[in-house]
């Protein structure tokens, strides 16, 4: 077995790549950019490299740095992981010419797979079913649409480099090919550098069903069974499960058949993965499943397949690319229960799953299986760490397994409602709304479902009273939960003549929350006043506060005990909660709560007014910008595409208004810097 391997990547692949190892005997070499110096893959590596600046092109897809880190520590092989560099075969001949082992598949099957059109023409040749489309390499504006108008709408334009969605649209009329193409072609030149594309039929209801495939060096191929992946947003997976739910002994002969036959058409070795699209309007049916692509890489939701089978396929890795044959024959591969992955990330789901940034201030993942259950957590992140614009917000994969797909399903909803993250925001909410969708849970599912239901699968309901009681007691500094660094929070509220209350001031969202707490006779009492809170002059301290009036405080006085059932002990326990700079998080299940504690500075700011404007969501590229100085743009109406994360987010118009001021095509801004000023009445 080798003695050192380096790995090309980062973050929880990284991480999950250096367990194995470090189980095996095998070192492990890190590589990191700038932005990654502290990240918990360089922690748990036996040794790391600096590769450079923190834009994946000047690091992570910088091959010759790569290969040069691994010269350099005596490295034998390299690990690629997922993304980046994993499926690009000039970087794997890069690394052989070197004297070094590229732990995957040869340069040539990367090549064979890698262009989707390519691709499927080798399928067809091989007798796997490929989707009706054109695959050709035309990439003429008229031929394509001429070949989407014979294919029929609603077709789907598909970049035919690269994969996670990426460079991909639904189009419904001709009318919209147009501007759909080029919106494709742009993120697909930035994502994989090759903008052309593909046009195929898009199936009406779609499952996206995929088959774990192995081969060695030796002519041996095996699958290991299916995954359904059809639970996606933006084409991007959310939700994987194997296996696949309603799946017939017909249906898996003939899908497992096709996907081993793929494999060995190409002769390939490694771990890989056969998509296949399958029409379930009529149930899962062995003549309506056709080839969409191969990954020749570990796949993210890799984690479900060696539930249900027991085998490590990063060990399986390790061992094909040193030379050793595959560890099991297909009769010795079994499927046992069900397993889950939900993806973790930092993102807005209300605001079309904006990626997100910050800090991670607060995190806890349960560690505690249901009896009968088994879970994991896959992470590259630790409390503390910052999810960064520079790449993909994954906070964490939450892994179960379980006997049967409904016990599996309950293990994850247990998870997610016990998850807490604060510091970002999370799509924690999102994940257990859909697995507790009655069509999910039925196992009626397919790529669109997302979609129809996203409104009500991303509603978040407004706190509860009990949980503004419970932040504005937490501020207050008159609980348990005041932070046990302030020696003075033993001494808040009291008065030796009469019971002062404490002013306290919260926020959640655009809404502005003030209260007053007080203790009399022992007991925690809370008022809270609806009415604006007006800034307090400079200098103000809670003695020299306004008093509440007696209306006031009898029309919102609470006791807080009467809110959640005591707070020092009796009846249920107090809410989850987490405190960080500025802020409180309440932990209601899965979903969270933040609570901004206004600086009086900043609203007295606010107050003092300025220019209405659409500000940057997060630090991006402006890739296009659709609108001019002067122009009356309406309500919803697209302005410009800010291309952040790797992916393209149209910016539109909040509302109706004139354009004073658009931001340049081409620039660089960062979190919260100006697009769009709209000129005010008079301008």
């Amino acid at each position: 077995m080798f003695s050192k391997i380096l790995i090309a990547n980062r973050g929880e692949i990284a991480c999950r790549i250096i367990r194995t190892a470090r189980r095996m005997g095998v070192a492990t070499v890190a590589v990191y950019s700038d932005a990654d110096a502290g990240s918990m893959h360089v922690a748990m590596a036996d040794e790391a490299v600096r590769i450079g600046p923190p834009p994946v092109a000047e690091s992570y897809l910088d091959g010759e740095r790569i290969v040069a880190a691994a010269l350099m520590t005596g490295a034998e092989a390299i690990h690629p992981g997922y993304g980046f560099l994993s499926e690009n075969p000039d970087f794997v001949d890069r690394v052989v010419n070197a004297g070094l082992i590229f732990i995957g598949p040869s340069a040539t099957s990367i090549r064979a797979m890698g262009l989707k059109d390519a691709a499927k023409r080798l399928m067809e040749k091989a007798g796997v079913p490929v989707v009706p489309g054109y695959h050709g390499e035309a990439q003429d504006i008229v031929l394509l649409a001429s070949k989407a108008t014979e294919i029929g709408f609603p077709v789907l334009i598909k970049a035919r480099a690269g994969g996670g969605g990426r460079g991909m649209r639904r189009v419904d009329h001709a009318d919209d090919f147009a501007e759909a193409l080029s919106s494709a072609r742009r993120e697909a030149k930035a994502a994989f550098g090759d903008d052309r594309v593909l046009v195929e039929k898009y199936v009406e209801k779609p499952r996206h069903i995929e088959v774990q495939v192995f081969g060695d060096n030796y002519g041996n191929v095996v699958h290991l069974f299916e995954r359904d992946c059809s639970a996606q947003r933006r084409h991007q997976k959310v939700i994987e499960e194997a296996p696949a739910p309603g799946m017939t002994d017909e249906m898996r002969a003939a899908m497992t058949e096709a996907a081993v036959t793929a494999a060995k058409a190409i002769s390939y070795s490694g771990a890989g993965t056969i998509e296949f699209i399958v029409d379930a309007s009529q149930g899962l049916r062995p003549d309506r499943f056709w080839f969409m692509e191969m990954n020749t890489r570990l796949q993210v939701e890799h984690p479900v397949t060696e539930m249900i089978t027991g085998v490590d396929l990063v060990e399986w890795q390790l061992r094909v690319a040193y030379g050793e044959a595959l560890p099991k024959r297909q009769d010795e591969i079994e499927l046992d229960g069900h397993a889950f992955e939900a993806r973790l990330y930092a993102e807005d789901a209300a605001k079309g799953f904006l990626p997100a940034t910050g800090t991670l201030h607060h995190l806890w993942f349960p560690d505690e299986p249901a009896p009968g259950t088994s879970l994991r957590v896959e992470t590259g992140v630790r409390e503390g760490d910052t999810i960064s614009p520079f790449y993909d917000p994954m906070i964490a994969k939450l892994v179960v397994h379980g006997p049967d797909r409904e016990t599996a399903l309950d293990a994850l909803g247990d998870m997610l409602a016990e998850t807490e993250i604060a510091g970002s925001t999370v799509n924690t909410a999102f994940l257990a709304a859909l697995a507790a969708d009655p069509d999910f849970a039925a196992g009626d599912v397919d790529t669109g479902l997302i979609g129809r239901k996203q409104d009500a699968l991303t509603a978040i309901p407004e706190p509860s009273e009990g949980f503004v009681t419970a932040a504005a007691l937490a501020v207050s500094g008159l609980s348990e939960t005041a932070s046990p660094d302030d020696p003075w929070s033993a001494l808040a509220g009291y008065a030796h003549f009469h019971a002062a209350p404490k002013r306290v001031a919260l926020r959640y969202g655009e809404q502005e929350i003030r209260a007053a707490v007080s203790v009399v006779n022992g007991k925690t009492e809370i008022a809270l006043i609806p009415a604006p809170l007006s800034p307090p002059h400079k200098g103000m301290g809670d003695s020299e506060a306004p008093r509440l009036s007696e209306k006031e405080t009898h029309e919102s006085k609470r006791s807080a005990s009467s809110l959640w059932g005591g707070v020092r002990g009796g009846g249920n326990p107090p809410p989850r909660l987490a405190r960080w700079p500025g802020h409180i998080t309440i932990f209601d299940g899965p979903v969270s709560y933040m609570f901004s504690v206004p600086d009086p500075l900043e609203r007295a700011e606010e107050a003092g007014g300025g220019a209405d404007s659409l500000r940057a969501p997060m630090p991006g590229l402006v890739k296009v910008v659709r609108a001019a100085v002067g122009d009356t743009v309406a309500k919803g109406q697209p302005l410009l595409v800010l291309e952040a994360m790797k992916m393209e987010h149209t910016i539109a118009a909040p509302h109706d208004g004139v354009v004073a001021e658009i931001a340049t095509e081409g620039s660089q801004v960062t979190d919260g810097a100006t697009l769009v000023r709209f000129a005010e009445a008079g301008e």
